[in-house]
């Protein structure tokens, strides 16, 4: 335990210190431990020898096959000089460095001629009986040495395809931040734009019903004001609700449930008042749909029914029918005016356009158009579950 602590705090410190560094350490202890262990007549060739077979090892990093081809060939001279270096540790190394910076095919090659190599110096430098057993030494040593190579090679593929996966989610998740972000600009634009324009186009036609009924009929110019009132007080509720969403900190939210299905009746009523007549029939239980499905329903309707307020001229009718089931909600709404005269015909309408995005989140296409016989009609199904064929 001692010496495995040792070895691991020898690690962590080595690996703390530059590449060059740590690669220089081997070749300096090998030259030192030559020029200190070898007599002097066999100094300058030893000395030589030992220099061409670790100094390339500083460059292994940049070139591992030029660093593993100028080491072999250093110690294919060493075995035709019979020379005996505790240097040729060097061509493990060399090969360990093949092994974790080539393929499969350049890791066998290398260790075919090491291996090669092997043989070579255990048929001229061991005992004859000590053969076998130095040549499997030599021989598992090579086999390590490419083994840890590999090993090194396949965790540093592991750890950049980690780290490209780790980048390619937070980009991602960068680009699903920024479409929830546009998409929810969208919805708050959206759910502004039927407030408000709804809230002002009702709020306009009783303030000119007002006027041209101050002098008349008193009465009805006061009922008329107390509308308006109401209606702006509603438009305030509406707007503070749906900005109140966006804080965890907003009561309004709360106090206020979304409008729905239960509320198109006094939309309705809001309508004829406005100078809209407009009957509305409901078709179905609606207690079972989704809150959301309803506020999408509620919105078609009074989209609908104000743009019928603002483009068509008075005694026009309009009729509401919703058909609700367990699979699907049909929103049908018709009146009588002009339906040239509606929007939707000039592209510049924001109304049409988020009609039709409010439908296709619950698989729905929305219908449009004027009618043959007169009149403008806005169709659309919503499919509670999104899982069926949409039919309009």
């Amino acid at each position: 335990m001692r010496v495995a602590r040792l070895v691991s705090a020898a690690w962590q410190w080595g690996s703390r210190l530059p590449p060059l560094v740590c690669d220089s350490l081997l070749p300096t202890l090998l030259l030192v431990n030559v020029t200190t262990t070898r007599p002097l007549h066999e100094l300058p060739v030893a000395t030589t020898l030992t220099a061409a077979l670790v100094l390339p090892l500083l460059w292994r990093r940049r070139a591992p096959l030029m660093v593993f081809g100028m080491v072999t060939a250093a110690a294919f001279v060493q075995w035709l000089m019979d020379v005996q270096l505790l240097a040729d540790i060097a061509l493990l190394i060399a090969l360990y460095t093949v092994a974790a910076s080539s393929g499969r095919r350049g890791t066998l090659a290398a260790g075919a001629i090491v291996e090669a190599g092997v043989l070579l110096a255990c048929l001229r430098w061991a005992v004859e009986e000590a053969f076998p057993t130095t040549f499997v030494a030599a021989t598992a040593m090579v086999i390590a040495s490419a083994a840890l190579g590999v090993n090194v090679r396949t965790k540093g593929v592991c750890l950049e395809a980690l780290e490209e996966r780790a980048a390619r989610l937070e980009r991602e998740r960068d680009q699903q931040a920024r479409l929830a972000v546009a998409e929810e600009r969208t919805r708050i634009t959206r759910e502004m734009h039927d407030i408000v324009t709804h809230n002002l186009s009702v709020m306009v036609a009783l303030t000119d019903a007002a006027v041209y009924a101050q002098h008349r009929s008193p009465d009805k110019a006061t009922t008329a004001m107390l509308q308006i009132s109401e209606t702006g007080r509603q438009a305030l509720t509406d707007m503070r609700r749906s900005l109140g969403i966006l804080r965890t900190d907003e009561p309004d939210a709360e106090r206020h449930p979304l409008p729905g299905i239960a509320q198109l009746a006094a939309l309705t009523e809001q309508m004829c008042a406005a100078g809209l007549p407009t009957r509305l029939e409901v078709h179905g239980e609606h207690t079972h749909i989704p809150a959301t499905a309803q506020l999408t329903v509620y919105r078609l309707v009074q989209e609908a029914l104000t743009n019928a307020l603002k483009h068509t001229p008075s005694g026009t009718h309009a009729q509401v029918h919703v058909r609700c089931s367990t699979e699907a909600v049909t929103v049908h709404v018709i009146d009588n005016g002009p339906g040239t005269t509606l929007p939707g015909t000039t592209p510049s309408g924001h109304g049409i356009p988020g009609m039709r995005e409010r439908a296709v989140a619950y698989g729905g296409e929305l219908r449009a158009g004027p009618l043959p016989g007169g009149g403008w009609e806005i169709h659309t199904r919503l499919d509670l579950d999104n899982g069926g064929e949409v039919t309009t």
